[in-house]
Parts: structure tokens; C-alpha cells; sequence
């Protein structure tokens, strides 16, 4: 057993629901077997464990590990296209490269820069949107795996619109698709994700072969986009005869407790009420959302119809891995909706990164907050000294003022520690897969 001694925040409860942010100065986390089995004072603690190893994080904080539910692994490289919307940047960056990952070790080693990635921003779960070739799908599920994050990914599928070599057919993706999730889907900390790319590129036939291997993969997941650009949108509603965006994927059986459909920019309200109906939960991609000028999230409406929100990077129309940043973009597009937006808090921010992620992903029995019970999944933020935020912290008012710091200068670099189901990966700029 190890005992942890710092100062750790979390939102165990929903602050959208009237939870607030757990803090606490010199806590003592018990860790046993990577679960946390004890919690509370420190000296308390140590005086009932005596004889355990102190591992000793004050000079810090430490926070969950962080949960990223929209976030493409093939995309890592072409981060930072500016300037256009979102059917030019799929044309002339982001589905150029997809291509590219046809050659296995090309996709291997995108594989490698993702993971890593992922791991220093302290992104200890996420749901990844796989690639269009079931090969580059493999070496994901074997990076993921060899680093022990909590990964649910899968082969994307599409049969019309993108350029030939990223179609397929009905068959063939149903076909590979459970190929893949026989091998990989219960393996370690891995899921399997049903994941058509969206409606404008897949077919009735194709969303019909995923809703197959939907029902047929037990506690798989699925994941598409929604609602993202009004153009998008208009052609969807073009290509299936006038029906909702959510509409199509709903009349196939893939809306339910085990989706996660991505962006949501622009609903209806009778395309909430579905959402909300089924229990399925939305990723909120605020850098993307403002780089490919998509627009501004309406979170209120989303929380007034009772639909879970989370949040992803989307890496790489978004602009990095770090959910630090996400939760920043986040409270500015709700400062900038005016009347419309929802106020945010550190606690906000801070369960939106991670209770809310780990609940949409159905994980919250396992991770998102660091309560008995609970994996270890953590991340320690240790600043260096003299750095923006070291000064922030050290001139905190309260633990919510010193959250709301991290928020607005925390980066990368800040990340000081990773741990997965107790296994240190990351210390600082040390990284080490797990040992098997």
C-alpha cells in the first residue's frame, strides 16, 4: 500500500445539481492494489498505517485524472489548421492525412505521438475516435494497452462523400468492426466504440451494420458528431429526407445510455428532449468549436433538457490535448453567450473534466473523483517556482480561487505526475508505460 499525502480537489456530486468542490489541505489517500481505500486526514492516517510507504505531493495539488470524451487520434499532427470551417478543414487537412494512415507503421507511429500526448496533458481516460483503417485501429488499442490509460476506440466507418480509400461497406465495417472488438474490447482498461465519422458520410445501410455490431458487442460504445456546423447540418437533413441530425442516428437504436455524440452546436429542443429521453451525453469542444468558427455552445439549453455535457478536445480541429484549456474556452463561450450562457465555476470546469466525463463514459463507479472506492487516477500539478500559476497558487484566496487559477494559466508543462489504476506513468517530462 502506498498512502498519498497532499492537497487533493474533486467534485464527487454535480455542480450543476447543487454539488460543490471537495477540498482538502493535507489529506491522506490509502491506495491498495491501484484502489483508493482509505481517505481523510493525514496524521489520522498515518498514525492507523503506520508502516505504509508516504508518498509526499504537498508541494503541489492533486487533482483527478482528467477525462476526454471526443479527441481523434489520427488528427494528431494536423493540429492547429486555422482559419476554415469544418468541411474545408476535413478537405484540405484533416482527411489528407487520414490517409496517410493506411501504412500500418505510419499509424504506429501516430499512435505513439497521440498517446503521448494524452498523457502529458494528464488525460488518464477518453474516448478516441479511431481511424477509417481497421490496421491503424490496432496499434491504438495496443498503445492505449501498453500505457494502461482507459481507452474506448474504434474503426470508423463512412460509404459515402470522403475520398474512396476511407469507404467501405456495410459488410466489410461490420465485418472488421467485430474482428477488432473480439480482440481488444474487455482487454485491460479497453472498450470498443461503434463509430460511424457522422451522417454526412454514412448511409442508412452503414448506421444499420453499426446498430449490428452495437447490439451485438456487449457494453460496447457508441460515438459520432452532431450538430457541429450549420452547413453540415443542412446537408444531413438533405440526405435523409428532412429528418434532425440526432434523428438519424436515433431511428437505428444508437442513441442511449451508451452514446456520446459530439459537439451539439446547434440542436433542436425536440433533438435535447431525445438526447435527455435516451440518457445519452453530449462532448463539449469548445477550442474546436471556436477555431472552425462553428459557434457558440448553448450549455444552458442543454442542462435545462436534462442532457449530460462533458468534455473533449477534438484534438486536432481543437487546439491541444490539455482539458485545462478546455474548461477555460468553455467559461469564456458561456461569458460570451451574455444571458443565454450558463455561469461557470471552478467546480464547473473541474466536474466537467472529469466526474462528468467518467459518468457519460460509465465509468463514474470507477474514476472522476478520487473518493473511497475509486481507481486511482490522479494527476499532480506542481508548477515551478515563479512560473504564472505557482504565483497564482500561492496567492489563492480559498481552494475554488486557487481551482479557477489552474484553469486560467495551468498548462502541459504544470503536470508534475500521472497515475492510472495506481501505476505511475508520467513525472514531469518522464514518461514510462506500465509494467506488465
Amino acid at each position: 500500500m502506498t498512502l498519498f499525502r497532499a492537497t487533493v480537489l474533486d467534485t464527487p456530486d454535480d455542480p450543476f445539481d447543487g454539488g460543490v468542490l471537495r477540498a482538502q489541505d493535507d489529506c491522506g489517500l490509502l491506495v491498495e492494489g491501484g484502489v483508493i481505500v482509505a481517505r481523510g486526514d493525514f496524521t489520522t492516517l498515518r498514525a492507523e498505517h503506520p508502516d505504509e510507504d508516504v508518498l509526499d505531493l504537498r508541494e503541489g495539488m492533486v487533482l483527478p485524472g482528467l477525462v476526454d470524451t471526443h479527441v481523434h487520434f489520427p488528427q494528431v499532427r494536423v493540429i492547429g489548421g486555422l482559419g476554415m470551417p469544418l468541411l474545408d478543414w476535413l478537405d484540405q487537412c484533416a482527411l489528407p492525412e487520414e490517409m496517410r494512415l493506411a501504412d500500418v507503421d505510419m499509424a504506429r507511429g501516430v499512435a505513439r505521438d497521440f498517446v503521448t500526448g494524452l498523457v502529458d496533458a494528464g488525460t488518464t481516460t477518453a474516448l478516441v475516435f479511431g481511424s477509417h483503417f481497421a490496421s491503424a485501429v490496432d496499434v491504438m488499442f495496443e498503445a492505449a494497452d501498453l500505457w494502461g490509460l482507459r481507452v474506448t476506440t474504434g474503426l470508423v466507418t463512412s460509404d459515402r462523400i470522403l475520398p474512396e480509400p476511407l469507404l467501405t461497406t456495410p459488410a466489410r465495417a461490420y465485418e472488421e468492426s467485430r474482428d477488432l472488438a473480439s480482440r481488444w474490447h474487455g482487454k485491460g482498461r479497453l472498450r470498443y466504440a461503434v463509430t460511424p465519422r457522422f451522417s454526412l458520410s454514412a448511409s442508412d445501410a452503414i448506421l444499420e451494420s453499426c446498430a449490428a455490431t452495437f447490439g451485438e458487442v456487449d457494453g460496447s460504445w457508441f460515438t459520432s458528431h452532431v450538430n457541429e456546423n450549420t452547413a453540415e447540418v443542412k446537408e444531413v437533413a438533405e440526405l435523409f429526407g428532412g429528418a434532425s441530425y440526432v434523428d438519424t442516428y436515433d431511428r437505428h437504436g444508437l442513441v442511449t445510455p451508451r452514446s456520446v455524440l459530439a459537439h451539439n452546436v446547434h440542436p433542436t429542443d425536440p433533438e435535447l428532449a431525445t438526447l435527455a429521453a435516451r440518457g445519452a451525453s453530449v462532448a463539449h469542444c469548445p477550442t474546436s468549436n471556436s477555431a472552425l468558427g462553428s459557434g457558440l455552445f448553448p450549455l444552458r439549453r442543454h442542462v435545462e433538457a436534462g442532457v449530460q455535457v462533458a468534455m473533449g478536445s477534438d484534438v486536432g480541429a481543437g487546439t491541444g490535448f490539455s482539458m485545462l484549456k478546455e474548461g477555460l474556452q468553455a467559461y469564456f463561450m458561456q461569458r460570451l453567450l451574455g444571458d443565454a450562457g450558463l455561469p461557470l465555476t471552478s467546480a464547473h470546469l473541474l466536474w466537467l473534466c472529469t466526474s462528468a466525463g467518467a459518468r457519460s463514459l460509465g465509468l463514474g463507479h470507477e474514476v472522476g473523483d478520487l473518493s473511497v472506492g475509486k481507481q486511482f487516477d490522479a494527476i499532480w500539478l506542481l508548477p515551478e517556482a515563479g512560473d504564472p500559476l505557482a504565483v497564482g497558487l500561492g496567492n489563492a484566496k480559498s481552494a475554488d480561487d486557487a481551482l479557477s487559477k489552474v484553469f486560467a494559466l495551468g498548462t502541459t508543462s504544470d503536470i508534475g505526475g500521472v497515475w492510472v489504476g495506481g501505476d505511475q506513468i508520467a513525472a514531469g517530462r518522464w514518461r514510462m508505460p506500465r509494467r506488465t
